[in-house]
């Protein structure tokens, strides 16, 4: 269940808020700047490649260095394959967790370390194995870690994560947004200075103050009903989110969304772009989640029975309503089942800029759902 009336209680969600997952998400602008600051320390902004390179390897723990890839992978298209190393092993812990190249890395490749920790032994071996095979290695970590030390002792780049001080006190969750944005700000410059993506430093200012501007929307002080992120979460309170995505660079942020609330607040959520997902979860619209499956249920018991799990279509769009699309029959299809629709579009910006609004959008509300869910 969800204690709407917490969500208009910025005391009560501080207090409930152990793992400072507000505070990443209302700090995400300021980590742009800091992990773009490194990453000029560091020496982004001095490379001179010599070409692009043939694929783009990513190796990293959790769900942070599986979104960075999805979004590299979306922004870079048809430049280059980027290809997430999954790792293996028989538990999730850093000491567990094994990752390989695949058996045609060389020296046409690079390979991208994305981790919050440092300490996993397997990257250090992985970024051994790299420097042997002679691939390029950049990383982004903790400083002070053993991976860092790794590589530089394999002459590769090694990036800073954006920090802040209550990082410490609470483990990290893999989808927290500042761990994501901290990992994921360094590589955007590093790909852009390669040619394989557009992020340059003017666009990732950009996505910093669009990501300030969603905070100061969507912050724990706004009002429910001028919040997009707390609407949301109140809209998705004993509800099965079917999250549609429509344009490019929506994908990814649907999947971080899906992500985010089975890791952050339990939820299970199915996610799929349109219009493929017209056809994918037609049946499910239709079946015993759609709103109109049990007449009945209004008449129920709601203070001795737990409400009917229903499906609510959440609409992410990076592109505003022209041209080619299937928002329309996508209204029609989830109306026609008595299914309720949220849509989430942002306002209008290079791609960078829109992207970071709908993940930013979507980040406060698995914070807020969490935050706000009982059990």
């Amino acid at each position: 269940m969800l204690d709407e009336s917490l969500l208009d209680t910025p005391e009560g969600l501080a207090e409930a808020d152990r793992r400072g997952l507000l505070r990443g998400a209302a700090e995400a602008g300021a980590r742009v700047r800091t992990a773009v600051r490194h990453a000029a320390e560091a020496g982004v902004g001095d490379l001179k490649p010599d070409g692009r390179p043939r694929a783009v390897l990513i190796a990293g723990p959790g769900a942070a260095a599986t979104h960075t890839a999805d979004l590299l992978g979306t922004l870079a298209g048809a430049g280059s394959p980027v290809v997430r190393l999954a790792p293996s092993g028989v538990a999730p812990a850093a000491g567990a967790l094994r990752w390989e190249l695949p058996g045609w890395a060389g020296s046409v490749d690079l390979l991208l370390i994305a981790t919050p920790d440092g300490t996993e032994p397997s990257l250090t071996l992985l970024t051994e194995q790299a420097y042997r095979r002679g691939c390029s290695v950049v990383a982004v970590a903790p400083a002070g870690t053993p991976l860092a030390e790794a590589v530089a002792g394999a002459h590769g780049m090694f990036v800073p994560m954006a920090t802040a001080p209550y990082d410490q006190e609470e483990p990290l969750a893999a989808s927290s947004p500042g761990v994501f944005w901290a990992l994921l700000t360094p590589l955007l410059a590093l790909l852009d200075r390669i040619g394989l993506i557009s992020a340059p430093p003017d666009a990732l200012q950009k996505v910093a103050d669009r990501l300030d501007h969603v905070a100061e929307r969507c912050g724990p002080a706004i009002a429910t009903y001028s919040n997009p992120a707390k609407t949301l979460a109140a809209e998705l309170a004993d509800a099965l989110p079917v999250v549609w995505t429509e344009g490019t660079s929506a994908g990814p942020a649907g999947r971080r969304f899906a992500a985010a609330l089975a890791e952050l607040s339990g939820r299970p959520a199915l996610v799929a772009e349109l219009p493929e997902a017209l056809s994918a979860h037609s049946a499910l619209l239709a079946g015993p989640l759609a709103a109109s499956a049990d007449p009945d249920d209004f008449f129920r018991d709601r203070v001795e029975e737990p409400p009917a799990l229903h499906a609510r279509v959440v609409l992410l769009r990076d592109r505003p309503i022209s041209g080619l699309t299937a928002a329309p029959a996508a209204r029609d299809l989830a109306l026609s089942h008595d299914t309720p629709i949220s849509e989430l579009e942002p306002e209008e910006g290079g791609e960078l800029e829109t992207l970071a609004e709908l993940i930013a959008v979507t980040d406060f509300a698995a914070v807020y759902l969490a935050l706000a869910s009982r059990a």
